[in-house]
């Protein structure tokens, strides 16, 4: 019995044999291409696939008892990847002529770039957004833009990467610059893992955030009564529903589109799903929201011919439902700057407003605390002012 341990792209891949006493013996299956083969019967050529297996002499055990038991898993575990990815290297200099190792010439943004290609996680749009700017960075600033083509991972220094950091702050604000900031240092620190780095250069240099403040623009009750009724020709159906649920469950883009009709319980009128961005990290991934008629009538019946698999909003790629929500907007003469994840603030905001409690607030949005929900009290707060010095001004 064989366990694959690793991305679907790895060669060679990290896979474990079952043992005569239950534990897992670790080993590489590599993957050297096809051979076109002769058929002695029939003289038929066939074309084969050739692998082969290296053991590494590494034992897991299937069913770790102690804290001593885990940890020893897992230390072997790493040390196997370890070797892996050396393997790999090997691999792609013997078959494609090239490294990723400290000793040879590399290109920083190169290996950014490969790192993208292998990126698996949901958040691939922001590691290229990341990418994009920090090449923006080098073509914009005087002191940088000799390394426009080619920056060596040795020449980002440290003074370089607080210029970068003040570079985000000047092109995006608060937790748009923080979360480009975050993503940029998960290839610096992939690449220190792997020797391509000896020094961090971003340690000690934070971009801070004040994560209660709210940012991003919200809808008022009235705006989303304006936009529900704004229709035009080649309108897309499709996405206006999935924003108006987002607008009123309070969901991501990235939960919606991975809505399908076994999420919905119609018996007991519940929307059952688990959060892709805390899924695997957080207690509270789980969110159950309840759902009125209108709701399930957004929502719609499932298909007849299967058994709730189907995607309740086959939507398109993020950039076209957004550009598709600009347009919408804009038609139903709604000036603000309104993306997808506004529909989630506008949820929280409104409700909080009707007299909904934080604590029921956060159970919807799925957050484990309280504190990142505080920051739409505070804009509630906002509002009530705002709305007071809205007022005549009074002259005793």
């Amino acid at each position: 019995m064989a366990k694959n341990d690793t991305k679907v792209t790895d060669n060679p891949k990290l896979k474990q044999k079952e043992l005569s006493d239950g534990n897992l013996s670790l080993y590489l299956d590599y993957y050297l291409g096809r051979i076109n083969v002769k058929d002695e019967a029939t003289g038929e050529i066939k074309s084969k696939v050739q692998r082969k297996r290296e053991f590494l002499h590494l034992t897991i055990l299937a069913a770790p008892r102690t804290p001593i038991e885990r940890q020893q898993n897992k230390e072997t575990l790493a040390l196997a990847q370890k070797i892996r990815f050396e393997r790999e290297q090997e691999l792609k200099e013997s078959m494609h002529g090239y490294r990723l190792k400290k000793d040879r010439d590399i290109n920083f943004v190169d290996y950014f770039r490969a790192y993208i290609d292998n990126y698996t996680k949901k958040d691939i749009r922001m590691m290229q957004i990341a990418l994009n700017r920090f090449i923006d960075f080098l073509n914009e600033t005087p002191e940088y833009n000799k390394y426009s083509y080619r920056i060596k991972p040795e020449q980002i220094t440290r003074d370089m990467i607080e210029a970068f950091t003040e570079y985000l702050q000047s092109r995006s604000v608060g937790e748009g610059a923080k979360s480009i900031y975050q993503r940029f240092k998960k290839v610096i620190n992939y690449a220190i893992e792997h020797d391509v780095i000896a020094k961090n250069p971003c340690a000690g240099v934070v971009i801070k955030a004040d994560e209660q403040i709210l940012r991003k623009d919200i809808l008022s009750l009235e705006e989303i009564e304006t936009l529900i009724a704004t229709h035009y020709e080649n309108e897309n159906p499709i996405i206006q529903r999935a924003f108006i649920l987002c607008l009123y469950c309070g969901l991501r883009f990235c939960d919606v589109k991975d809505l399908t009709f076994k999420n919905v319980d119609y018996s007991n009128k519940l929307l059952r799903f688990e959060q892709n961005k805390t899924r695997g990290h957080s207690n509270s991934s789980g969110v159950v929201i309840p759902l009125n008629d209108g709701l399930i009538s957004l929502i719609g019946e499932p298909p007849q011919d299967n058994e709730g698999n189907s995607l309740v909003f086959p939507l398109p790629s993020y950039e076209m439902c957004l550009k598709a929500l600009k347009r919408w907007v804009k038609r139903a003469g709604i000036n603000k700057h309104i993306s997808w994840h506004c529909a989630r603030h506008s949820f929280a905001v409104n409700i909080l407003n009707n007299g909904a409690n934080i604590k029921t607030v956060a159970s919807l949005l799925g957050h484990s605390g309280l504190k990142h929900t505080e920051k739409y009290t505070r804009a509630v707060d906002k509002l009530k002012e705002d709305a007071i010095n809205s007022l005549p001004e009074l002259k005793l």
